[in-house]
């Protein structure tokens, strides 16, 4: 009697609450990212088989590309215009305005092209994928494609991370251009630093070793965005308000699975 009321009072504390969320969002983490690894490797041996739909591949290109690419260039231009703004005038007043173009160019090219326009394309594409696939999922369109004998992770999944994977690295060049340029004019505008110096600095520390990391970085953010936002939306349940949690999931562990993957990069080619 007394045990059981104690354990009554127990379930009604905070400390309760407070382990018992934590241990559900733990199960749920592991759950989740054992779909995700099942249905990724799926994905995967339909791509290696060559069971690709080439149309649909192509429409997803132009979504994820075309579509974003405004969004993306701005975010990217506006970050670059920031950190130069506040950079290159001190580093002038301290003699080192022949290392501006140096220190911009790197910085874009080896990290805000490729984690500033991942942040974007999560913000704009991959929730809209989620969101997709989930009203698709509640609405019991995945179902029929069952019915149909069409495979929903060979025709929902395997267009999208084909088009993450080969359209983010453009994207990321696209947006380096721009963020460099962006740098070159702010520098010149609040540094006074010519656009021959900006440049000529910027080739003297660039490599190809730090495009090839880049583009690397890209086609795993691409296809890891692109996955994570299929399995998040293709995982939802409960009308309406599924689909909100699956749009919601997906951007946050796409969020996070871009920082980890950087940090790999960062830890194997940098440190």
């Amino acid at each position: 009697m007394v045990s059981s009321l104690l354990r009554r009072y127990y379930k009604q504390s905070a400390t309760y609450k407070i382990f018992s969320g934590i241990l559900k969002e733990f199960y749920t983490f592991i759950e989740t990212l054992g779909k995700i690894i099942t249905w990724g490797s799926k994905a995967a041996l339909y791509i290696v088989k060559g069971e690709i739909n080439f149309h649909e591949v192509i429409e997803q290109c132009h979504r994820f590309g075309i579509t974003s690419l405004p969004i993306t260039l701005s975010i990217v231009g506006m970050t670059s215009v920031i950190v130069a703004a506040q950079v290159a005038l001190e580093m002038a007043k301290q003699g080192g305005g022949n290392f501006i173009g140096l220190l911009m160019t790197i910085l874009i090219v080896r990290e805000v092209a490729v984690v500033m326009s991942g942040f974007a394309i999560i913000s704009m594409i991959g929730s809209s994928i989620a969101s997709e696939i989930a009203t698709m999922k509640v609405t019991s369109q995945t179902d029929a494609m069952k019915v149909l004998k069409i495979d929903p992770i060979r025709y929902l999944f395997v267009p999208r991370i084909l088009s993450g994977i080969f359209m983010m690295p453009v994207i990321t060049i696209i947006a380096g251009i721009v963020g460099v340029i962006a740098g070159a004019v702010t520098s010149y505008l609040s540094a006074d630093i010519g656009f021959r110096a900006f440049f000529d600095s910027a080739w003297q520390g660039i490599y190809m070793k730090d495009l090839w990391v880049s583009m690397l970085k890209a086609i795993a953010f691409g296809g890891t965005i692109s996955l994570i936002s299929c399995c998040c939306g293709y995982d939802a349940e409960g009308g309406a308000k599924g689909v909100g949690i699956a749009t919601t999931k997906s951007v946050v562990w796409s969020f996070v699975a871009i920082v980890i993957w950087d940090m790999v990069f960062a830890i194997i080619f940098f440190f």
